[in-house]
């Protein structure tokens, strides 16, 4: 049988993983606000942010501070070939009244987790990505809404609390962040096994 996304599994196991790897995704977010303002150091930061999040896909132990190595700069040229077809061809799609930019903003949502992970190519990440989802993007696309309106909702209903209510929507605000990331690792995650059972060509 096809493996397929399955909305309550995603959400619960996003929350678990997040929830467990809290502290350390939460650092990590931390040193990457704090020194994201500075030109080239972001780039780093930016490309270990994501590989922060292959490592949690995989089950490994997050180090906050690995966004700072030096490994992160290697490909830059391929990372800025990357992002830059990317945006273009949502550019591109954008001119079509934006449904099929966010179609396909959906599709190759997992591009830079493929090449940060895979090393495979710009195109092939953008191919990649835009496969293993096919069929998918109704599913993601509810799974994403859901968790972001259930942290809207409950973040709201803690803020309406007289006088300790903006401390309860803090932490529900901390909270959710860690669950996104998981749930975004949970999600490469599953795109990721549906490309290690494809068959190599």
């Amino acid at each position: 049988m096809e493996n397929k996304l399955n909305f309550q599994n995603a959400i619960v196991d996003g929350f678990k993983l997040g929830i467990a790897n809290a502290l350390n995704l939460l650092l990590t977010v931390v040193l990457y606000v704090f020194t994201f303002w500075i030109p080239y150091l972001n780039v780093g930061t930016t490309i270990g942010l994501y590989k922060i999040i292959v490592a949690l896909s995989k089950g490994e132990e997050i180090k906050p501070l690995s966004i700072f190595s030096k490994q992160n700069y290697k490909g830059l040229g391929d990372f800025f070939l990357l992002l830059g077809l990317e945006t273009a061809g949502l550019g591109a799609a954008g001119v079509f009244f934006f449904a099929p930019a966010i179609v396909l903003g959906i599709a190759w949502r997992y591009a830079m987790y493929f090449f940060v992970d895979k090393g495979l190519s710009p195109l092939k990440s953008l191919s990649t990505s835009y496969n293993t989802t096919c069929g998918e993007k109704w599913m993601i696309f509810f799974i994403y809404l859901a968790a972001c309106l259930a942290i809207c909702i409950v973040a709201g209903l803690f803020a309406s609390i007289p006088k300790v209510g903006w401390l309860f929507a803090l932490i529900v605000v901390l909270a959710a962040i860690a669950f996104l990331l998981g749930l975004e690792a949970v999600m490469y995650k599953h795109f990721a096994s549906k490309l290690e059972a494809t068959p190599a060509e």
